[in-house]
């Protein structure tokens, strides 16, 4: 039950990104579940560097869309050189 809560919720934070985001975006439903995924990890061991969450705690919800902002800016910059 735990693997498919996170990809509900991936998929939920990576759609909230990208509406954030501006710009077009061309990620599929796959890729928007790993985007919110990969935010929400980014987010934890950002929020865990800074001093803001516990080693081994998890992102809140809008830590986690933070987390995807930053990661689909980052994949943008790639993408855009490529």
């Amino acid at each position: 039950m735990g693997i498919i809560s996170m990809i509900v919720v991936g998929f939920i934070v990576g759609l909230i990104a990208r509406a954030i985001m501006p710009g077009e975006q061309k990620l599929g439903i796959i890729l928007t579940v790993i985007l919110g995924i990969v935010g929400s990890l980014v987010a934890g061991y950002l929020g865990a560097a800074v001093g803001l969450y516990a080693p081994g705690e998890g992102a809140g919800w809008i830590g986690s869309i933070v987390g995807a902002i930053i990661v689909l800016f980052v994949y943008g910059l790639i993408a855009k050189k490529s």
